[in-house]
């Protein structure tokens, strides 16, 4: 039986402790390949832990490929390839020196940027002026935890008028970007639960999560988005989806499968379904895809969206809506917080939404982004290119995927991309596991690119092969 004196220790969760004596003994050797493991309930019983402890710590090895499950019969060591430890002197750093940047970045594929020429600076500028002008004593203060309640108010609204969401500006909480409201969402819910995540998918939530004390678990995807079998068959007991436009695959997810999700929720009363609605205003075809929260009978999804795509990047404002039950125990146990987004900025943007001009701003970016969307296509399509390539798009979002019959691994093609002048990412970089990776399809993110520079743009694509 593995025996380990594991202390509580307030910087770090106890799974965490228990997965690092478990690895150290796998990468040692002390645990041989392919050896057993003891059982959850007896390990638990035998350090004096709780099995979800154990669970949590499992899930962890399971993720970072030391150990594998085999059904009904337990757990088990993964071979590892052995490594010569390092010495002395083989562990001296390295100054680090900034990277010189030796390529101008032209083309940006990759980044989540903005066209500065489509934004309304004059309206911005104007609702600035007029919020100084109130003097307004809120813009000296803090202000409440879950953000100005004129804010909240707007997009409720909006909310109401665009996505047809019955929303109390009560359960909406602002946060300084989305990254910052998942880190909330962990506190809020618990840091003893496991967090499904989309594999592929967008690997910082990933990140957010661990680095928030919390056990992630990559669970794959289907024609239809992440797969309800594989997310019953889990420890999971959160879950995080994009819906809307599946990122990176750009899956629109169908109402069988939100209903399959909504199922598994509702089979345990800690279940919780975070819906990630990133970049729902940006359909082309038809109107947008109806949130989950809207089909939600019993208060199992959390609502989180962002301007960062609908106005720019460096706004910084992202908000969420709580389920009742929820935002009873975020005003209990994180009401203390002080606001992370200046009320200044919180002012005019709510003036932003209430003027209408949130309104005209979305329905402008939306023709805009369609007009380059489909310049893009066709220029593709006209290209050299033209015979070995597949566009892989669902008339929704901010980005496609471009399939390539190329033999180019996608490193190189990356590489090539940069000496070219062109930001760009592949398919492969959201895989968790490697092994699953395809080589030659590219995520062409369009948001940072104008419609004058996509002819010049898709030609010096179409040298790199």
């Amino acid at each position: 039986m593995l025996t380990y004196l594991l202390e509580h220790d307030k910087q770090k969760p106890l799974y965490l402790c228990l997965y690092a004596f478990i690895r150290k003994d796998i990468e040692s050797g002390i645990l041989k390949p392919n050896e057993k493991l003891p059982s959850k309930r007896n390990l638990a019983e035998h350090l004096h832990i709780s099995v979800i402890t154990v669970q949590n710590a499992y899930t962890q090895l399971i993720v970072e490929g030391y150990i594998y499950p085999i059904a009904r019969k337990g757990y088990y060591v993964v071979p590892l390839q052995q490594t010569v430890p390092l010495t002395s002197e083989h562990r001296e750093t390295k100054e680090i020196l900034p990277r010189r940047q030796e390529n101008k970045i032209r083309f940006d594929f990759k980044s989540n940027s903005t066209i500065p020429d489509q934004f309304p600076f004059t309206i911005w500028a104007k609702l600035m002026r007029e919020v100084l002008s109130e003097r307004n004593p809120e813009l000296l203060e803090s202000g409440p935890s879950n953000g100005n309640e004129k804010l909240r108010i707007s997009i409720a609204t909006y909310l109401h008028d665009f996505r047809g969401m019955t929303v109390s500006a009560d359960r909406i909480v602002i946060g300084a970007g989305a990254e910052y409201l998942y880190s909330l969402v962990v506190q809020l819910l618990g840091r003893d639960k496991v967090y499904a995540v989309e594999n592929p998918g967008y690997q910082k939530i990933a990140k957010i999560y661990r680095n928030n004390g919390a056990v992630c678990l990559p669970v794959r995807t289907d024609d239809h988005g992440i797969s309800a079998e594989t997310l019953q068959s889990s420890d999971a007991e959160v879950v995080h989806i994009t819906p809307a436009h599946h990122f990176p695959l750009g899956i629109v997810m169908p109402i069988s499968r939100r209903n399959e999700l909504l199922a598994w929720a509702n089979e345990e009363e800690d279940r919780i379904i975070i819906e990630d609605d990133y970049d729902s205003e940006f359909r082309f075809q038809g109107k947008p895809v109806q949130p989950m929260i809207n089909i939600d009978q019993n208060q199992k999804v959390i609502y989180v969206n962002t301007f960062s795509k609908t106005l720019f990047p460096s706004l910084r404002i992202s908000y969420m809506v709580l389920p009742d039950r929820f935002m009873q125990i975020y005003n209990q146990k994180l009401g203390f917080y002080s606001s992370t987004v200046p009320s200044f900025d919180q002012l005019v943007l709510a003036n932003f939404i209430a003027g209408g001009y949130y309104e005209q701003h979305i329905n402008r970016m939306r023709n805009y982004y369609k007009r380059l969307r489909n310049q893009l296509i066709f220029s593709l399509r006209q290209s050299s290119l033209q015979d070995r390539i597949q566009i892989i798009e669902e008339d929704s979002g901010l980005h496609f995927l471009l399939k390539v019959d190329t033999t180019m691994k996608d490193e190189e093609i990356v590489k090539k991309a940069e000496i070219h002048g062109i930001n760009l990412s592949c398919l492969s970089e959201y895989y968790f596991d490697r092994n699953s990776r395809e080589n030659g399809t590219l995520l062409i993110n369009y948001s940072g690119i104008s419609i004058e520079q996509v002819d010049e743009a898709i030609e010096t694509l179409s040298a790199i092969f």
